[in-house]
């Protein structure tokens, strides 16, 4: 089965196709196709280690959705000064499934 490793949004992602992952938000509508040509490591027969990236290898992905994390939530306490802040967040993200990986041999 074969597999590869991309990069998009700062983080690494091992993957094989018809997996889903959750990258961080790209621009792209759902129902759309997207293609990382950032890609690290793949194997099919042999494996391909790039110099950062390997050359003429792409992965193609179909957008499933776009959204949100559940919301994390941060305080702030400083004890005897009566600081206290209660904040929260919530970070956007793309549902991907990985329809294909290929590269010139």
């Amino acid at each position: 089965m074969p597999f590869a490793v991309i990069e998009t949004g700062g983080k690494q992602y091992l993957i094989s196709p018809k997996d889903k992952i959750k990258v961080e938000k790209l621009l792209a509508e759902a129902g759309k196709e997207i293609t990382f040509d950032k890609v690290l490591l793949m194997q099919d027969k042999e494996t391909r280690v790039g110099k950062p990236y390997v050359s003429d290898a792409k992965v193609v992905g179909k957008v499933l959705k776009q959204g949100r994390t559940r919301k994390l939530k941060i305080l702030k306490y400083k004890s005897k000064v009566r600081y206290r802040r209660r904040l929260g967040h919530r970070q956007q993200f793309t549902e991907v499934e990985i329809m294909s990986i290929s590269g010139r041999k």
